[in-house]
């Protein structure tokens, strides 16, 4: 197997964010591209990786794709740390945590893309705690020209997976797909849910009332406080402001999907810049969330599923870019 050594790309854009001295250029990265997409991808690494927090996982960060003149993933956040829980970029993924209530105090859990980490003395996990990583596996790196295949093998005293999630360009179309594999190796079942965070920053515009995002059926849910920024509307999710620094719209739980695959179809779509995307997944949706402040829009759908010992779990989830109509307010 083809093991990628660390690639150091020039990113002038991204270079105001520093670590330990370091500019965001030089931590591992790469790039592909299929002549229609292009995109750049850091790479994970336990040592000098860009992201190392104990949230989402280490494989498919990306801090930028383009397509015909528009960009769709960017910095939104102003503090960064290796370790710091959303300071990340892209439509990455986060596993709920395995085996967390049974573990006691200094013993560990298990995070899927991440590996096995400690829980302190707290009464419930939170997901912005930096809990310690002390197992991250081993990583391996293929890449081709429009792809990258990242696989984490896992071995520990309770659980163990073998986790390949391959980022592809398909040839000939603005479509970006993203392959799961996931095999239990150990002996206890994994059961978790696994959702996409989708941090878009679409041409670095601010959340507004230009941007609506589409299901295919009737929404359900309340905003509480944060609806006065927001409102759901038959199937869409529309802004009724431009979001400021302090603002976010948050749906904790959208209702009206079914157990059916094809309710997960999402359009995302800018209609003053005409930068638009559709998700699709070949899985249910087990839950759904909204989120987006000023400079990200999030839609976040979740998938459940349980793996025993032996068996494996696959899913894909399709990216499809295009332009929409631009229309004036």
């Amino acid at each position: 197997m083809l093991v990628i050594k660390k690639t150091y790309i020039l990113v002038a854009a991204l270079s105001v964010l520093l670590f330990s001295g370091k500019q965001v250029d030089q931590f591992p990265q790469a790039e592909i591209t299929n002549g229609l997409i292009q995109a750049r991808l850091f790479l994970p690494d336990s040592k000098e990786g860009y992201y190392r927090g104990s949230r989402f996982d280490w494989a498919g960060v990306m801090p930028e794709l383009k397509y015909n003149g528009h960009t769709y993933f960017g910095q939104w956040f102003e503090k960064y740390s290796p370790t710091l829980h959303d300071a990340i970029m892209g439509p990455v993924e986060a596993f709920y945590p395995v085996g967390y209530n049974e573990a006691k105090t200094g013993d560990n859990f298990l995070v899927i893309g991440i590996g096995m980490v400690t829980k302190p003395e707290e009464s419930k996990y939170w997901f912005a705690n930096d809990y310690p990583v002390t197992n991250s596996g081993n990583w391996k790196i293929k890449k081709k020209s429009d792809q990258i295949e990242f696989s984490q093998k896992l071995e520990d005293k309770k659980y163990a997976y073998e986790y390949k999630k391959t980022v592809q360009l398909v040839t000939g179309k603005p479509e970006m797909i993203l392959l799961h594999t996931l095999k239990n190796t150990g002996k206890q079942s994994i059961e978790t849910t696994v959702y996409n965070h989708n941090f878009f920053v679409m041409d670095e515009q601010p959340t507004g009332q230009d941007f609506v995002v589409t299901f295919p059926f009737q929404l359900a849910g309340d905003a509480g406080e944060t609806g006065a920024f927001g409102k759901l509307q038959d199937n869409k999710i529309v802004h009724l402001k431009e979001l400021t620094k302090s603002e976010h719209l948050f749906y904790g739980s959208i209702q009206g999907f079914s157990n059916s695959s094809k309710d997960y179809d999402i359009k995302i779509e800018n209609h003053k810049t005409g930068a638009a995307v559709r998700i699709t997944c070949d899985q249910p949706i087990s839950k759904l969330v909204f989120w987006s402040a000023q400079k990200t829009l999030c839609p976040e759908p979740f998938v459940h599923f349980k793996i025993n010992p032996g068996e494996t779990f696959k899913w894909k989830i399709s990216y499809e870019f295009y332009t929409c109509d631009i229309t004036s307010r």
